[in-house]
């Protein structure tokens, strides 16, 4: 079983969004984080679609593969909209799809399924960050040194300024992760301005605005030793949050669930495989 060759799709504003899919049966979409891209949201594993599911993964404007926007269009609203062209681009007739998203991705699968619920069958929010409330100075401070590093010096730059308060046990990891991503981007400059103004969106207005969303959900934490920056405490707010949703992890001391591709698309898979999201695969 071979990946297709990528394929473009138009995004919002006409933005090329590029992607790929493997598999058949049920559609599971796949969108990834901040600085990372298409290939990065389960690690290469193709555990989903051999457990026979149609799995869809794109780059988001300005990563990867994707050509930028324009200034001001990094928002959750935006990037929702990309999400849901490439939903409408690959819909066939396989139902209605699981959503997968990490971290940015995350975001912007729970902004575009508070659009629409029913549209969807399940949601599987891996490393949220984001509580619904505006960032705070410290936060986008943080956020403008690496987009200032990364115009000034490239990756080298991006690395200079990612390297300031990293947990010296994870260290080492984290920057070769830090250095593999970015080296998959076509526009350093777009995704620098990314890295200004995604930070700056809000996917939606508090904790209180995922009460409504009922959509079976799985959510992925990690603990905060390795991954500060999506902290635990987030994950458990948002499966406290959502109505129908159940919160899974890694044991203390392994590394982050969310890094696992083979074990976490096999959770993945052995969530689309519950009765609660096939009754919404087949009702639409």
């Amino acid at each position: 079983m071979s990946p297709e060759e990528p394929f473009e799709i138009e995004g919002a504003g006409g933005v090329g969004l590029a992607a790929e899919r493997e598999g058949s049966g049920p559609r599971v979409v796949l969108a990834h984080g901040i600085t990372a891209h298409r290939g990065l949201i389960v690690h290469g594993s193709r555990a989903l679609p051999r457990a026979g599911y149609d799995v869809v993964r794109y780059d988001a404007r300005a990563h990867g593969d994707s050509e930028p926007g324009a200034e001001g269009t990094y928002t959750y609203d935006t990037l929702a909209d990309d999400l849901a062209a490439v939903i409408a681009a690959t819909a066939g007739d396989s139902g209605a799809p699981v959503l997968a998203g990490n971290s940015m991705g995350a975001h912007t699968i729970v902004t575009l399924a508070l659009r629409d619920p029913e549209s969807f069958a399940g949601l599987v929010v891996i490393g949220a960050a984001s509580t619904g409330l505006p960032p705070s100075e410290e936060s986008l401070e943080g956020w403008d040194a690496l987009a200032d590093g990364l115009e000034r010096n490239g990756v080298e730059g991006f690395i200079e300024a990612y390297d300031r308060d990293l947990d010296p046990e994870w260290r080492d990891t984290l920057v070769r992760i830090a250095r593999e991503r970015l080296g998959h981007h076509h526009h350093p400059e777009a995704l620098a301005q990314a890295l200004r103004e995604v930070p700056r969106s809000v996917p939606f207005d508090g904790l209180g605005g995922l009460e409504g969303l009922d959509v079976p959900t799985l959510v992925v934490a990690s603990n905060d030793a390795a991954d500060p920056g999506h902290p635990y405490s987030v994950a458990e707010a948002y499966a406290d949050a959502l109505p129908d949703a159940r919160l899974i992890s890694e044991v203390a001391g392994e590394s982050p669930l969310a890094w696992q591709g083979g074990r976490l698309s096999r959770e993945i898979a052995a969530f689309c495989g519950e009765d609660r999201v096939n009754e919404r695969v087949r009702r639409r």
